[in-house]
């Protein structure tokens, strides 16, 4: 069977300052999410696409889709839940891969190097996630202040998590905590080893205005090469 990927999209857009959720808002002339479906579509044009969202945003996106023709990313769609947990939880019940990633619908500029380097480390080591180096000095909050740490001894997480399907199902048999940050912490909670692969730094989450501008720069400067 086709490996699968869940990319899950449920935010608000608060923090865009837009009414739209942001992972409808357009980037270069298309939405956010249609960019990140096309990522995985050009990577490997067998993978098997679930589409999580909450569920009063299904009609809009499906709109969107029949609006734009030249959108044509074969992929079928999930209700989400209460928290990201549960709308990947919903997602898994889709997937029949072997392998089975989980991506964050507004991190449309994924390289396909990233991809690869995900699957292939968790098709041998059964988890495996994209980190990149903090380039910026890190400090430890302390009561009463804070204290400088070595950065080197630090990520950055980044999507997509890929895992063997058998592991990343029955660690979402857990219940849910809040210490349940991604899908990695999920999986490490059963006593898993995570591996760390190298991500790319152009593998943003859009989450502010600031962030869609530099998403235009680099998704401009990727499509003049």
């Amino acid at each position: 069977m086709p490996d699968s990927v869940i990319i899950v999209a449920g935010g608000a857009g608060s923090r865009m300052h837009s009414l739209v959720p942001k992972q409808f808002l357009p980037l270069a002339g298309k939405p956010v999410l249609m960019h990140t479906l096309e990522a995985f579509r050009a990577f490997r044009s067998d993978l098997q696409i679930i589409l999580v969202l909450p569920f009063g945003q299904i009609s809009y996106w499906q709109d969107l889709c029949n609006s734009r023709p030249d959108f044509a990313v074969p992929h079928s769609i999930v209700a989400g839940g209460e928290t990201r947990f549960h709308s990947v939880r919903n997602g898994l019940a889709a997937a029949t891969g072997a392998l089975v990633a989980v991506h964050d619908g507004v991190r449309p500029l994924v390289s396909s190097a990233t991809l690869e380097r995900c699957f292939r480390a968790a098709a041998e080591f059964g988890a495996a996630i994209p980190v990149i180096e903090p380039v910026d000095s890190i400090r430890c909050l302390a009561q009463g202040g804070s204290r400088a740490v070595d950065r080197s001894a630090y990520r950055l997480v980044q999507t997509p998590q890929v895992f063997r399907a058998s592991l990343l199902k029955e660690a979402y048999l857990q219940e849910y905590t809040s210490a349940f940050t991604d899908d990695a912490s999920v999986v490490e909670a059963m006593g898993q080893t995570i591996h760390l692969v190298e991500g790319n730094r152009e593998n943003l989450k859009i989450t502010t205005p600031s962030d869609m501008a530099v998403a235009e720069v680099l998704l401009a400067h990727r499509e003049d090469r």
